[in-house]
């Protein structure tokens, strides 16, 4: 099984835990930003590391990139993203929402909305319109 095919079946084993930010305890709670770690350091493609304490709300009253500067310590942004990849959204002053893709449009994520880490389209309700980028753990080419 290729890496990329990995990713996509670890995020699926995450489907159904709780919601629970800054959490990373699979069928326990996660958000967001800790299933990424989760799942890319389960399949060895970065190293585990626990994020600087962040609120909830962090990015309705801050405009720093912080989500997105850790993204960017282990991926690279792409403009053809594939299965694997991570697709970022922008909720509040700045990128604060993101999952993985699956393929078919759809993606993996903990999402506070539903309570829970589901499979969603990339494009539905409250995610409509606010894609602000995808980024590859792989260098180009893989």
């Amino acid at each position: 099984m290729n890496k990329r095919n990995e990713i996509v079946k670890e995020a699926l084993t995450w489907v159904g835990t709780p919601y629970h930010h800054a959490a990373k305890v699979k069928g326990g709670g996660t958000d967001c930003a800790m299933i990424l770690i989760e799942v890319y350091s389960t399949v060895g493609l970065i190293e585990n590391f626990t994020p600087e304490y962040y609120p909830m709300d962090w990015a309705l009253h801050r405009g720093e990139e912080r989500y997105l500067e850790n993204v960017l310590k282990y991926a690279e942004e792409t403009t053809s993203p594939k299965i694997g990849d991570i697709i970022v959204y922008k909720f509040g002053r700045c990128i604060s929402h993101a999952g993985i893709l699956i393929g078919d449009n759809q993606m993996v994520h903990a999402w506070m909305r539903s309570g829970d880490v589901s499979v969603s389209r990339i494009d539905e309700g409250e995610l409509a319109g606010r894609i602000s980028g995808y980024y590859s753990v792989f260098k180009a080419g893989k």
